[in-house]
């Protein structure tokens, strides 16, 4: 019975079901703690000590361990965070199978482990295509390790192992970072000699890298090409044409999204349709969105859309209801939010507000954010305040802060709206 709810994903009903055995004079045996494991993996609990409980309760029975317990045990504690005990469980494995090994990658992947992640790679000797995948995966999150997840990706067809959805899924995500369209196009075009060209996840994929290259076009074409579109889908369409330059059709696309076609947006589509309001200089437009989120679809707002509604009050030249918007917010505002704030009262030369945002960054992280110092001191200079500017470096010398950030945190127009729209497909 548990088991069975579990395949329905029908979370409160196995864990009822496993306090009314606690609560018996049963005992579970090993195929119960496994599945109570398996539990332990779900999104929709939100306990994570759960795999350690069962660890413990494991211990304590006479319960034979074999490789499916040590397995499950694995699995849990990679998923839920606690790599380090999941490693310890692995080390004590006589035969260590691949699913194990692929639970280990994945963990350490997520916590950006990359050389660990690769040690139980290379000591896998029974591979298949989800260990390849596992690795194709870790890789594709980062620039700085995108092209390996490429290198994995040629190496495993060269095995002769078959790639699969989630294959070409991450590949295609490791094109959006490194914006290689062309290699792009080339996983595309082996994609339509096979089944899977029609996968609702793939073409998703393929809108998102398309995009991100600055190929619009491509995207659209994709889109309309798709026999199936989820919430995914139009998501990565209404991004695209955003980021674009395009916030009239990414609107468009959403108002059609919800009225014609019926699919609820998720945080990250209110999140598209925002910064596009922004980049158009929609402020009513912007306003009902965001009012409309938890009113019609019960989303409540994350900082990420505060502070896009931030840089849309400040862009269009509001900047004291964008502060009388951060003063109503019922979480404490982060970086993000004043440096929202930050970047619109530098596009209008607003010192005072300037000099407010940035010292209420300073506050939350004094060292971490050069972009502000850069940011304040150039509104300084621009409207001339030369003891502002002089003040500013040597705060920065006094504070150690160099400018060399590598990477702007405030867009080049001031808004920041962009750097923070992502989905998992």
């Amino acid at each position: 019975m548990i088991a069975g709810y579990l395949k329905q994903n029908q979370v409160e009903e196995s864990l009822s079901l496993i306090q009314k055995f606690t609560y018996s004079t049963e005992k579970p045996d090993g195929f119960t703690f496994s599945m109570i494991l398996k539990l332990s993996t779900s999104t929709a609990l939100t306990s994570k000590d759960l795999a350690k409980q069962v660890h413990t309760q494991i211990l304590k029975s006479d319960v034979g361990t074999d490789d499916v317990l040590f397995t499950a045990l694995v699995d849990s504690y990679s998923k839920n965070g606690k790599v380090d005990y999941a490693r310890k469980v692995f080390d004590k494995m006589f035969e260590r199978n691949v699913i194990c090994s692929t639970a280990m990658i994945s963990g350490y992947m997520k916590e950006g482990s990359i050389v660990d992640a690769e040690e139980i790679f290379q000591r896998t000797i029974d591979k298949d295509s989800v260990v390849f995948n596992a690795m194709i995966e870790g890789y594709s999150k980062s620039i700085e390790t995108a092209r390996k997840s490429l290198e994995v990706y040629i190496e495993m067809q060269r095995l002769n192992f078959r790639p699969t959805i989630s294959t070409f899924v991450s590949v295609i995500g490791a094109c959006s970072v490194l914006s290689t369209f062309e290699v792009g196009q080339q996983i595309q075009n082996q994609l339509m000699k096979t089944e899977l060209f029609s996968d609702v996840k793939l073409g998703s994929a393929l809108i998102d890298m398309y995009s991100k290259c600055g190929r619009i076009e491509e995207a659209r074409r994709i889109f309309d090409y798709m026999p199936e579109k989820n919430v995914f889908s139009w998501t990565s369409m209404i991004d695209g044409y955003g980021k674009n330059g395009d916030p009239n059709e990414a609107l468009h696309l959403f108002e059609k999204m919800r009225k014609e076609h019926r699919i609820r947006p998720n945080y990250v589509t209110i999140l598209s349709a925002l910064s596009a309001c922004g980049h158009a200089g929609f402020v009513a437009e912007g306003w009902e969105i965001f009012k409309g989120m938890e009113r019609d679809y019960l989303i409540k707002p994350r900082m990420e859309h505060y502070a896009c509604m931030v840089d849309l009050l400040g862009r269009s030249g509001s900047l004291q209801e964008a502060w009388e918007f951060i003063k109503g917010m019922p979480e404490k505002p982060n970086s993000d939010v004043w440096g929202a704030l930050l970047g619109a009262s530098r596009i209008h030369g607003d010192v005072k507000m300037a000099d407010f945002a940035a010292n209420e960054i300073f506050k939350l992280s004094s060292d971490e954010r050069p972009g502000a110092y850069v940011a304040l001191s150039n509104t300084f200079a621009a409207a001339g305040k030369w003891e502002g500017v002089n003040e500013v470096r040597e705060l920065m010398k006094e504070r150690g802060v160099s400018k060399d950030t590598g990477r702007s945190w405030i867009g080049t127009d001031g808004g920041l709206c962009g750097f923070h729209v992502g989905q998992k497909l």
